[in-house]
């Protein structure tokens, strides 16, 4: 959701206010200021992404602040040509505002600049009502728990500058919208349990009536009112359940569903099918040797109920996947930083936007992309990267215009550099 520059330059205001009072106190108190410092580099569940940050306390006041900021450059060559050139990236910075305010019951909320404050977006604000560990009320604009990603996505927590290809088109990236649900967890020995389950807004026609000209969840996720209504008038289902083990690692099973179109009107007529949207994700992560070796997984999978008469570009199953391995070969003080850690990674990432046949000749319709990424990672603290990235990928028949007749698949080389922190 878009915000006007006049909000933006509000929410400047109050930060500099929050600052300079926070300036003031910390001069009569050195106490006054915490920093509450997280390795946010190791792996831990990934429903609990949306707490496992850092956060500067002041005093007494039951609010937290933080966030981060993703900053690089890159240049391409595709198919042995550089249209743009080197370019200058800022991607993002997103601002965290957590409360404390009563006993068992939070606030957190993420606001998310692009683009130097071009693109404004409310990631999530929600509220916790805690009972016990195994039944949590949580309401607002929630981020829907589908794979590992979506619940686990800032900057300074990978090595890799660009957001997995399936976590970004084929799950849309960063899926939220208003609503609520429950969410727990169960401890046994050295496992843990957790599942959650919500029901929210969801998408809307743009799924199948987009510039794309292709079946795309994400564009279906770019409605403006979405966090005041649904398109379908029914609500988006979505839950997951996580398994963890402290040697062995952590596996999500999530599913989502929506009926996605208008499908009835405010009048009770019903003017068309209803037709649906499904994702099933699983994913698995896991550290070894002493957090020196980390592995994270996940694979996607789409169902989508297409209109009566749509052509073959739209697919109707979608699937995607990617895998990182990470393992730090250098770990001791460097230069001025006492725990700084040198890492090496491989990525492998693969989407297909049409799983289909053509319907008249049977045969297979072709639209993907695959790409490889190695990696070499600098963290001076576990909150803080310097990464350097490079990115080959080859995709179905960009070229020629046509993305599903199995052309010469594109190719593209992109070196980039880059650097998140958490601040």
């Amino acid at each position: 959701m878009t915000i006007s520059t006049f909000s933006f330059r509000n929410f400047v205001v109050i930060i500099f206010c929050i600052g300079t009072y926070t300036s003031v106190n910390a001069q009569k108190d050195s106490s006054f200021i915490k920093r509450v410092q997280i390795d946010t580099s190791k792996q831990k569940l990934n429903m609990d992404g949306v707490y496992n940050k850092p956060f500067l306390t002041m005093g007494k006041m039951p609010v937290a602040i933080g966030g981060y900021m993703e900053a690089n450059t890159q240049y391409s060559v595709t198919n042995g040509i550089s249209a743009n050139g080197f370019a200058f990236q800022f991607q993002r910075v997103s601002m965290f505002l957590e409360s404390s305010f009563a006993k068992n019951l939070k606030f957190n909320s993420e606001i998310e600049y692009e683009d130097g404050g071009a693109d404004i977006e409310v990631e999530y604000a929600f509220m916790d009502m805690e009972f016990n560990s195994l039944l949590n009320f949580r309401g607002g604009i929630v981020l829907n728990p589908i794979g590992s990603f979506n619940e686990n996505h800032d900057g300074p927590r990978w090595d890799f500058i660009d957001r997995p290809i399936s976590s970004t088109t084929i799950i849309p990236s960063t899926l939220s919208n208003a609503g609520f649900g429950f969410y727990g967890k169960y401890f046994l020995h050295n496992w843990t349990f957790a599942y959650e389950t919500y029901l929210t807004n969801g998408f809307d026609n743009g799924i199948v009536s987009n510039a794309d000209g292709q079946t795309s969840l994400a564009d279906g996720n770019q409605n403006p009112n979405k966090f005041a209504a649904t398109n379908s008038g029914l609500p988006m289902f979505t839950g997951k359940i996580a398994i963890r083990n402290r040697k062995i690692g952590e596996l999500g099973i999530s599913y989502l569903t929506d009926v996605y179109n208008q499908w009835i009107t405010s009048d009770g007529l019903i003017v068309a099918p209803k037709l649906s949207a499904s994702v099933f994700a699983l994913d698995y992560s896991t550290s070894l040797f002493n957090s020196r070796l980390n592995i994270n997984t996940e694979l996607a999978k789409v169902w989508v109920q297409l209109p009566v008469g749509t052509v073959d570009n739209y697919g109707s199953q979608q699937e995607g996947a990617f895998i990182d391995i990470i393992g730090t070969v250098v770990k001791h003080k460097m230069f001025n930083w006492d725990n700084a850690k040198l890492d090496v990674g491989f990525r492998l990432e693969y989407a297909n936007y049409n799983m289909g046949t053509f319907s008249e000749t049977g045969g297979p319709i072709i639209d993907y992309i695959w790409a490889i990424v190695p990696a070499i990672a600098f963290r001076p603290v576990g909150s803080t990267v310097l990464r350097l990235n490079y990115v080959y990928s080859w995709q179905s028949d960009e070229a020629g215009g046509n993305f599903i007749l199995g052309n010469i698949p594109v190719r593209t080389g992109t070196l980039e550099f880059g650097v998140s922190t958490y601040f």
